[in-house]
């Protein structure tokens, strides 16, 4: 894949893995267009790259990503690059009470977001000559990860989906890629920090796992397992037992209801 003169769009381009993807494309001399909820976050992104352009939207929101296509589209014509980045993850007992609009918050977000993004953005990036599609999941939606488990099963769900939306957009000029990424000391995880049994040791900073997910994409390859999953993948089929009995061990004492 070429990642240079390309028009790109991303979702929750202001922090963590969607501001490094930003930066980055935006040095190749792509154009880079990124999302986001939060209006201030938005324009202190743009104080740091001048050359961004931003749009409030909510990834969760059907109507806001109607609203994003018409503009985007209209604005950027050329766009035929879609990262789907936007998320959130959660600590959740599931013993304590939880409103039931309020628990799947995740699943909308991380797993619908993507879905009707692509679904809204598709007929146009399929009028490109080239054009792509990247979906960013995690090394979670290889495994359960229990004191996280909506965001764990909306991972999960976005894997599967991005696997069977390749098999049917194979014959098409648009591909299909899928950043398995692994724990990054972003604000993602900072909520997990002081929970027993959680450890920083093997966090994969955001500059260097976003530099591997473009070089993946360089080089077409459609499944990016950036530095510890490498290995860790082969671990997690061979001994999913083993696993899940470590990652267990994170929020055990909150996860005990006791």
């Amino acid at each position: 894949m070429e990642l240079t003169n390309n028009t790109i769009l991303i979702t929750g381009g202001t922090g963590g893995f969607g501001f490094e993807f930003a930066s980055k494309l935006l040095a190749l001399g792509n154009t880079v267009i990124i999302t986001g909820r939060n209006a201030q976050k938005l324009r202190e992104t743009k104080q740091k790259l001048p050359a961004i352009r931003t749009v409030q939207s909510d990834v969760s929101d059907p109507e806001d990503i109607e609203t994003l296509y018409d503009q985007v589209t209209r604005e950027f014509p050329d766009l035929n690059i879609l990262i789907n980045n936007a998320g959130e993850m959660r600590k959740l007992i599931l013993h304590d009470s939880h409103e039931l609009q309020d628990i799947t918050r995740e699943v909308e977000i991380n797993l619908m977001g993507p879905i009707r993004m692509v679904q809204q953005f598709l007929p146009h990036l399929k009028t490109k000559k080239a054009a792509a599609i990247l979906n960013v999941t995690s090394g979670i939606a290889l495994m359960p990860f229990p004191v996280a488990p909506v965001y764990g099963a909306s991972k999960s769900g976005l894997r599967s989906y991005t696997q069977s939306l390749r098999v049917q957009l194979k014959d098409t000029n648009v591909k299909v890629f899928e950043l398995i990424a692994p724990g990054s000391p972003t604000s993602l995880n900072e909520k997990f920090k002081d929970l027993d049994g959680f450890t920083p040791r093997g966090l994969m900073p955001a500059n260097p796992l976003i530099e591997e997910a473009i070089q993946g994409m360089k080089k077409d390859k459609y499944e990016i397992y950036p530095g510890p999953l490498k290995v860790v993948r082969f671990i997690i089929a061979l001994a999913p037992k083993f696993v899940l009995a470590q990652a267990s061990k994170v929020g055990a004492k909150a996860m005990s209801g006791r």
